[in-house]
Order: C-alpha cells, then sequence, then structure tokens
C-alpha cells in the first residue's frame, strides 16, 4: 500500500511540474513598443526648464501587447552616457542637458517570460537656448556590422546618418588596425567607401566624422569587424 501510495504521490509531482513547465513555455512574449514622442531625428522644445542648463522631457509611447513592464533607455549621444528608467506605464520623464542630441528606446518586459522585445531607437536634440544650426547626429553602421566577419579581400563601409537642419556637407572616415581609429582615410560625400583592401586575419576599426555647412562635427562611435 505504501509503495502505491508514493507512485501516485510521484506522478502528481510530475504531473505538477509539467504543467508549470508548459505555462511557462507557452506565456506570449511581450510586443515591441510604438515610440510616439519625442518625435524621430526633430529638436525637441516641449520640455520643462529646470535650469539654463537642464529641463525635463516627457517621454511616450504605445502600450504593448503581453507587457507589464518598461525599461526606458536614455542615451546623451555627446557622452555616451546611458540613463535607464523602468515604469509601468507608457510614458515617463528624464531631465536632460539642453542643446544634446539624445537617442532612446523602450525595452517590453513580462512578469510571466524572461523574452523581452525592443523598440526602434530613435534620435532627437534637446532643445537648447540661442541654438539657430545643430550639429548632425552622429552615423550609424550599416556595413560591415559591428562585430562581423568579412570573408573577402576586400570591403565596402557603409553607414547613414540624418541632420535637423539638412546641411551635411561632408565626412571624415577614420580606418586603421588601432583602437581607436587615428589615420584619417578619406575624405568624401558619399555615406559609403567601396572596394577597401583589407588583410586576412585582421580586426579593423572605422568612424565616422560628420561636418555640416556650419563645420559642426559630430563622431560615431567606433566601429570594428575583423577578416578571415
Amino acid at each position: 500500500m505504501n509503495h502505491l501510495l508514493k507512485i501516485i504521490m510521484l506522478s502528481m509531482l510530475f504531473l505538477s511540474i509539467s504543467c508549470s513547465k508548459d505555462t511557462a513555455e507557452t506565456s506570449p512574449s511581450p510586443v515591441a513598443a510604438l515610440l510616439t514622442s519625442p518625435l524621430k531625428d526633430t529638436e525637441c522644445n516641449t520640455g520643462t526648464l529646470v535650469s539654463t542648463t537642464e529641463n525635463k522631457v516627457d517621454f511616450q509611447w504605445k502600450a504593448s501587447n503581453h507587457t507589464d513592464k518598461y525599461t526606458v533607455v536614455v542615451t546623451n549621444l555627446n557622452t555616451k552616457v546611458v540613463t535607464e528608467k523602468e515604469v509601468g506605464t507608457p510614458t515617463v520623464t528624464f531631465t536632460l542637458v539642453r542643446g544634446v542630441p539624445y537617442s532612446w528606446k523602450v525595452i517590453s518586459k513580462s512578469n510571466t517570460t524572461t523574452s523581452t522585445a525592443s523598440s526602434e531607437t530613435w534620435k532627437f536634440y534637446n532643445a537648447g537656448e540661442g541654438i539657430s544650426n545643430y550639429a548632425p547626429f552622429p552615423a550609424d553602421v550599416v556595413s560591415p556590422l559591428m562585430g562581423s566577419t568579412v570573408s573577402s579581400n576586400s570591403v565596402t563601409l557603409q553607414w547613414n546618418t540624418t541632420d535637423i537642419d539638412n546641411d551635411i556637407s561632408k565626412y571624415e572616415v577614420y580606418f586603421g588596425t588601432t583602437n581607436p581609429p587615428t589615420l584619417l582615410h578619406t575624405t568624401t560625400i558619399n555615406k559609403q567607401i567601396t572596394n577597401l583592401n583589407v588583410a586576412p586575419k585582421t580586426i579593423y576599426y572605422w568612424k565616422v566624422v560628420t561636418i555640416d555647412a556650419k563645420n559642426n562635427r559630430s563622431t560615431s562611435p567606433i566601429f570594428d569587424f575583423k577578416t578571415q
């Protein structure tokens, strides 16, 4: 009788564990949030003034399905300092430095699964007093992707940039095997460099300095790739 009771109890325990596992595995993953404000690639001038150097900016997005909380990630594109806040509603306020470019994104999270979903990353300029012309936003890598491997003996460097004033005039591209790259490879008006010769089994580093018609400059992060 005791032996039969043990078998029944073990069976019930196994069934309980199996059900819990199935519930966890079938929990729906959060859906990526749709950003609404501050708008992408614009000047944000709707903040509440805190001082001559700072203001409070409201961030808003559309509530996403299967989401219990959000982590909002705001990056100062000049200093690369990242600030995060976790909230339960689709709005949050950050105190930011005026006249500085920022990027932001929202990560959707659920209490029933470890899966997350990230929104697009938007850039904006936090409006500053008396600024009539803004520097371009730092360039984003298009190709080769960060940390990727190139199998040929030549490569095409591609990037993307945006500018509120739409007056980008040229790009300075630094390229080499040292980090950070200090050698100015070329100055171009295009958003790419084609047929760049590379050696095998080497890690390359590159960055883009974007310059506008008023000689305002912005420097991209350092990108890297390796060759086979």
